[in-house]
């Protein structure tokens, strides 16, 4: 258990474990930061300390908790001492509201397309009044405040209040778009960027400049998508061709709001025959979300075909994953989703199509969530790896990608993908250590 330790907000919530996060962040060579979900449970059952807010933990984004957990597991894996810490789980009982509140929105935008479109339509000004900045930011700047390395930024919210604070930063850019957010901040001395690609890097410094912002070209470098080593792991056991001795394996997934449901349920509904006579075999991955749990448990349950409760069988016809726990959802994906499937049908985003392909999976998109994830779907389509999904047509459309060869190609294609696709972990570990030596002992410039 923690020992009981004051902090400067008596408001702040799970003070033991916040007080925890800032000891073994000062003590880090790696120190990462990121906001997308609460994981208070999690906390509870590890360290014992029990929020003041009883309330159900919340998810703002997988991708931004999956891909600061890949940069916590790769500098594991390098012996450096590191540590992750999430300023959501800390925030007042008034700014928890907030918070459940603008998750409340999302679900509701990511299930109803004329919300979506009127998303669409605001998105820029809906994200700068969203509270989310002024609830994270008192239990933020405390865990930070005795680190003395340069600090892994995952989320641009997080990056923005430590560079205003004249900390030393690495901002991952997670996808390749540049949202006005990561140039906020841009022309400080004290942030670097570790960007998707080349093109971003130009797209970077293109519209630093239209903002008449100076940022030098050596502060951005190509770094590749940030994915977990153990899912890289996972591209060991895969060949082109085992999917024609079985049947085919498929994992579908949702995002952090339980985007794209009603064409989920459409495909599934739709592919439920080929799994019901064994030609496919699906892996569901419902996150942390009763309604995508309850959906999957209806259609299926609906062509009587069975859902093994058994998560390590790995020739049963149906499972779902689904957690309340962030932390549990996506360890569970990691093990039993990745190294099983022959592709994924998912939505574009950056964590699930990075994952996926660089898993050696080849993957079939259901709509993009904004412009961020068009340009993800275009890349991995450009690589071969990816094709739009027939919602309405799945199982003909499985069966003529299977027999022109293009799902043997794609999971070949995966398989030899540029190792950009794969080394983003070591190169933002890379670049952090490489600052680090140039650094004075306040994580300052």
């Amino acid at each position: 258990m923690l020992k009981n330790l004051s902090i400067p907000n008596a408001e702040l919530d799970l003070p033991r474990t916040l007080e925890s996060d800032r000891k073994h962040l000062a003590e880090s060579s790696v120190p990462i930061v990121t906001t997308s979900a609460s994981f208070r449970s999690d906390i509870l059952k590890s360290l014992g300390e029990k929020a003041r807010i009883n309330d159900h933990d919340i998810v703002f984004s997988r991708g931004h908790f999956s891909m600061a957990i890949a940069i916590l597991k790769g500098a594991e894996e390098k012996g450096l001492t590191t540590w992750l810490t999430d300023p959501t789980n800390y925030v007042s009982r008034a700014d928890w509201q907030k918070l459940k509140f603008v998750v409340t929105v999302g679900q509701l935008i990511a299930r109803f397309p004329f919300l979506k479109y009127l998303k669409d339509q605001l998105d820029t000004l809906t994200r700068n009044k969203l509270p989310v900045t002024q609830a994270i930011e008192k239990p933020l700047l405390f865990a930070t405040s005795e680190v003395t390395k340069p600090i892994i930024s995952v989320h641009y919210e997080t990056g923005n209040i430590l560079v205003k604070e004249g900390r030393q930063v690495i901002q991952v850019v997670t996808d390749p778009h540049i949202r006005p957010q990561y140039l906020t901040e841009c022309d400080k001395k004290n942030i670097h960027f570790a960007v998707f690609n080349n093109s971003t890097k130009i797209e970077l410094l293109k519209k630093a400049k239209e903002e008449g912002k100076t940022l030098e070209e050596e502060r951005v470098t190509v770094t590749g998508p940030p994915v977990d080593p153990r899912i890289i792991k996972a591209r060991k056991n895969k060949s082109p061709l085992s999917f024609k001795k079985r049947p085919l394996r498929l994992c579908v997934t949702t995002g952090g709001l339980g985007q794209n449901k009603e064409e989920i349920a459409e495909i599934l509904e739709n592919l439920a025959p080929q799994i019901k006579e064994n030609h496919v075999q699906v892996v569901l991955y419902a996150s942390t979300l009763p309604d995508f749990r309850e959906m999957y448990e209806g259609v299926i349950a609906k062509f009587n075909i069975p859902i093994s409760s058994d998560l390590a069988d790995e020739n049963s016809e149906a499972r779902i994953i689904y957690s309340s726990s962030i932390v549990n959802a996506n360890e569970t994906l990691i093990k039993h989703g990745f190294p099983w499937s022959d592709g994924f049908i998912t939505k574009p985003s950056g964590d699930m199509a990075y994952d996926a392909a660089a898993a050696g999976c080849f993957i079939l998109s259901l709509t993009p969530w904004g412009d961020w994830e068009a340009n993800v779907a275009k890349i991995f389509e450009e690589l071969s790896i990816l094709r739009k999904a027939e919602t309405k047509n799945i199982t003909n459309q499985l069966n003529d990608l299977t027999n022109t060869g293009w799902i043997s190609s794609s999971i070949k294609n995966a398989l030899n993908i540029d190792k950009l696709y794969l080394e983003g972990v070591k190169n933002i570990l890379a670049l952090q250590q490489k600052i680090a030596s140039k650094v004075d002992g306040h994580g300052l410039a």
